[in-house]
């Protein structure tokens, strides 16, 4: 007897950043309830029980104290603001396929559109799609219900309709749904949203089956792509669906030749191996338990070949490499740099003797009997089939840049070298390439080229995305008065722009400073981290106006604390005129020394007895803080004071003009 087990069995992509999530919560600390069944797999279920996992139907049902992990099926706009109104915290394990359905039936469906959506409408993924269509929907599990949906629904032909599938839906039956709706609506788009991994999975379900004799699926009950696959292995051959392996019975397999073993998007690795172990042992009870001398004399002259993949057995660990058994004449090796790219690192610290490792075949010296190996690029490989589903899937990649290059950088993620354009590098093209050298980095993969195992990434896709929820987070919340910490991102001759994340404000140069400036660059430069306020707020055209300078340092409110009237000081020439002189008292605050108050003697000018940038004492006379008016005298101080002729006489208080309006 032969078994053999589909490549795609098992988690898909979704399930398995899922699971995932729960688990690295769970070595957290965290609290965690799922709103419903993280998966469709009921011993995985509770396994995550026992572990403190809840599963709730509601999110009114949310212990104190728990975190709820929306699952890989999604759900409808609602429950997203019941968790949000209600301050709960979640974690999103929507996949991204399902994400990609949620866009595109929210940003098509509308009045004037129908929606058809192939699937089950009990189903959580169905429901939850179904939450984000504006306008008419119809939910159909075959081409014989859609018929008959379309027929009794008014008015299709006004409306544009969108055909959209679950990710699980059958291929064979999408397929019919396509023809059907090509011929029987008029305004037609087709949304083809089956999950790759799904396609791949059936059809490879419907090969093995016709290569084999009986089919073992592998999933729960409840699961749907676990039933479509019993339903297209039975189609071709005997089939028996369980949950696991002790639901098989050996009678099934009595003058079976070839079994062949799939498994569905929510069955855990373990049940499968499970499954795939008990078949091995009916395998075994019908063979001799020990090998003949032929046999074991073939075994030990069995070669391996470069690029093999093959499960070693580590014999020994030194601080340049690993000794490994790979269960041929040859002494395997691993060097240092060939299992991890960290060279911090300790390879006592990675590895223990008797670790089972899966390594790649680098170079094999049969005269020697020696085989160089590699984890580094085996998981390199492994990486890179991350890197080809986070291009289907839009999913953002974590990585590291490790190399500035002419025209962008090179960043490393799960053991690939992603290359990122200049222009997809940062957020502006003023920033340099070599600040981001050796920073921890996230972006989207753009393209992907198979055979040259090359993939072309975007940092700035991602920053776009992050500073588009930051921005309808900040238009929410902001109001006139609210305070903000920002960056000064460029200056120009009329104010400074700051960035408050997600948004640029602008600080005009008169809100920089109380002083007079000619530039803000004498008060901010860029990089600058600012405390501002909201001034005035344009929702309309998306503008917002800042201040930087504060109450506090208003120089007649220091005037006010420092100084009153009667106060002797030293002051300093400023400027100039026929009626008198105007000095400086504070930086930002000037006072009028009347030509009637320069001197004891009767004056042409004041330039006789003043000049520019003169400091004199001064006697403060009167403040108007009303009216921002002072006035000063020199003769007040003076030890005689003769008697003012009338030419001279003039009012107590003067406004004080600004420097620039003197001669």
């Amino acid at each position: 007897m032969a078994v053999h087990v589909a490549k795609s069995a098992g988690f898909c992509f979704g399930v398995k950043q899922a699971v995932e999530m729960v688990e690295q919560q769970l070595q957290g600390g965290v609290k965690i309830a799922t709103l419903g069944p993280i998966i469709h797999n009921p011993i995985m279920v509770d396994r995550l029980a026992q572990q403190g996992v809840l599963v709730i139907d509601d999110v009114a049902q949310t212990p104190a104290g728990y975190t709820v992990v929306i699952r890989s099926h999604g759900v409808a706009p609602s429950v997203y603001r019941q968790l949000e109104e209600k301050n709960i915290p979640y974690i999103d394990a929507t996949c991204p396929f399902v994400k990609k359905i949620h866009r595109l039936v929210e940003e098509h469906s509308g009045q004037d559109s129908l929606v058809l959506l192939a699937g089950d409408p009990a189903h959580p993924e169905i429901r939850g799609i179904v939450g984000y269509c504006k306008g008419d929907c119809l939910v159909f599990q075959s081409e014989q219900e859609l018929r008959e949906k379309l027929h009794s629904f008014p008015d299709r032909g006004a409306k544009t309709v969108i055909l959209a599938a679950q990710t699980t839906f059958s291929v064979k039956e999408w397929t019919k749904c396509v023809e059907f709706a090509k011929n029987g609506c008029t305004n037609l788009r087709i949304f083809d949203t089956i999950c790759i991994a799904t396609m791949l999975r059936q059809k490879e379900a419907e090969e093995l089956a016709k290569a084999s004799d009986i089919m073992i699926v592998v999933g729960g009950q409840n699961s749907s792509n676990s039933t479509k696959l019993a339903d297209i292995c039975r189609a071709v051959c005997k089939t028996v669906f369980v949950q696991n392996a002790d639901q098989l019975s050996l009678e099934d397999f009595a003058r079976i030749r070839i079994v062949g073993i799939t498994a569905g998007a929510s069955t855990p690795a373990f049940i499968i191996k499970e499954v795939q172990k008990v078949m091995s042992d009916v395998i075994n009870t019908n063979q001799t338990d020990e090998l003949s001398f032929e046999e074991m004399l073939e075994q030990s002259f069995k070669t391996i070949y470069s690029k093999e993949k093959v499960t070693a057995v580590v014999t020994n660990v030194s601080p340049n490499e690993i000794a490994v058994d790979i269960g041929t004449k040859h002494a395997g090796y691993v060097p240092f740099n060939e299992f991890t790219e960290d060279p911090n690192a300790k390879l006592e610290d990675l590895v223990k003797v008797g670790d089972e490792i899966e390594l790649m075949v680098m170079r094999v010296n049969d005269v020697e009997g020696t085989a160089m190996l590699s984890k580094k690029r085996l998981d390199a490989i492994a990486g890179f089939e991350k890197i080809v589903e986070a291009e289907e899937s839009g999913a953002v990649l974590d990585g590291v840049v490790v190399d500035v290059v002419k025209g962008g950088v090179f960043a490393v993620t799960n053991g690939v070298r992603v290359f990122i354009p200049a222009s997809q590098a940062t957020a502006s093209r003023n920033q340099q390439l070599e600040t981001l050298l050796k920073q921890p980095v996230q972006f989207t993969i753009l393209e992907v080229n198979r055979q040259r195992r090359r993939a072309v990434g975007s940092i700035r896709a991602v920053l776009k995305e992050q500073r588009k929820v930051l921005e309808d987070k900040f238009w929410e919340e902001v109001e006139v008065g609210k305070h903000y910490k920002g960056t000064v991102k460029s200056l120009t001759s009329y104010g400074a722009f700051v960035d408050l994340g997600g948004v640029d404000g602008m600080a005009h140069i008169s809100d920089l400073s109380w002083s007079r400036i000619k530039h803000p660059s004498e008060v901010v430069s860029v990089g600058d981290l600012l405390e501002v306020y909201v001034r005035d707020i344009d929702r309309e055209n998306k503008k917002v106006s800042l201040g930087y300078k504060k109450t506090e340092d208003n120089p007649w409110e220091v005037l006010k604390r420092d100084h009153q009237v009667g106060d002797s000081i030293k002051v300093k020439v400023v400027s100039l005129t026929s009626f008198g002189a105007f000095a400086q008292l504070i930086p930002g605050v000037d006072g009028l020394i009347h030509i009637s108050q320069i001197a004891n003697e009767r004056i042409n000018k004041p330039s006789d007895v003043l000049s520019v940038g003169q400091e004199v004492d001064v006697k403060i006379t009167d403040i108007d803080f009303d009216k921002k008016r002072i006035s000063l005298s020199i003769r007040a101080l003076l030890a005689t004071e003769p008697e003012a002729t009338a030419d001279n006489e003039a009012p107590a208080v003067y406004e004080a003009a600004p420097p620039e309006a003197a001669e």
